[in-house]
């Protein structure tokens, strides 16, 4: 893939938000919130980390129009397919789709299997002498879940240095903050990760240069998987809907759309 200089990654971000905004709001879509945390990580990814054998695979579903739109910055999604998001007939649903590995090589909807797809794809990429990392993206939310525990045992255990887990900890779920849910913020999070032996990382998700350099560091000398955890803000550039569980189901009305627009202009 493709790399841009480190300058324009904000550029890049800026011009993603915007388009990402509007591809919602055209297709009336909801989880908004959970992909304005995410996107400047995927633009990183894609336009300065990923590298032609490396592998990605967004496990937080839900986030799939920032993926699609982080294509689409890239020239792999053409305007008018990316248009076609949510219509009728269109292979860009809200979830990731199956059999579509130029997207994404599984389809994601459900949470919390990412992690255990990535362990063994970098498992795989081990026996098979490759030399390509794997990178899952993961909502906080989700390692609430017990499969994401088990894959983390087992990536510590096959000491899978080429996995890279990225977790989206926007503090938000569901029904309410990981805080009130399950207490987890963050570093609650990150110790409880740390504690299975993985090698592990806070990160501001908003500021690209500070996640390049995690995301381009050398393998762990003592071959433990990295846990990359960023700390972003569900809704960023929303006004009102900034860290708060209304963007994570609403479509925006006409009022917030404008307002968030004109925000991210500015």
């Amino acid at each position: 893939m493709a790399n841009a200089p480190d300058e324009t990654l904000p550029a890049l971000i800026r011009r993603a938000r915007l388009r990402l905004l509007d591809l919602h709001r055209q297709a009336h879509a909801g989880h908004l919130g959970g992909n304005l945390s995410c996107i400047d990580c995927l633009i990183v990814l894609h336009h300065a980390v990923l590298r032609p054998d490396d592998i990605f695979l967004l496990s937080k579903g839900h986030s799939a129009g920032a993926l699609y739109t982080t294509l689409w910055s890239r020239g792999v999604l053409s305007e008018e397919e990316l248009s076609t998001f949510t219509r009728d007939g269109t292979r860009l649903g809200v979830h990731p789709p199956i059999n579509e590995p130029e997207i994404a090589p599984f389809g994601t909807g459900s949470l919390g299997h990412g992690p255990s797809l990535t362990a063994g794809m970098a498992l795989g990429q081990r026996l098979k002498g490759k030399e390509g990392r794997i990178f899952c993206l993961c909502s906080d939310g989700e390692w609430q879940e017990g499969a994401c525990w088990e894959a983390l045992i087992f990536a510590v255990h096959q000491r899978l240095a080429n996995l890279r887990l990225i977790i989206d900890a926007n503090g938000w779920q569901g029904f309410g903050s990981t805080s009130e849910v399950a207490s987890m913020p963050p570093r609650a999070l990150a110790a409880r990760i740390e504690a299975f032996g993985a090698e592990v990382s806070l990160c501001d998700g908003h500021d690209p240069l500070a996640m390049l350099r995690l995301l381009t560091a050398p393998d762990d000398e003592q071959l433990r998987p990295r846990v990359i955890l960023l700390e972003t803000c569900k809704g960023r550039g929303l006004c009102s809907l900034e860290n708060t569980l209304a963007s994570h189901y609403l479509p925006l009305s006409e009022e917030q759309y404008q307002l968030a627009r004109k925000g991210l202009e500015g």
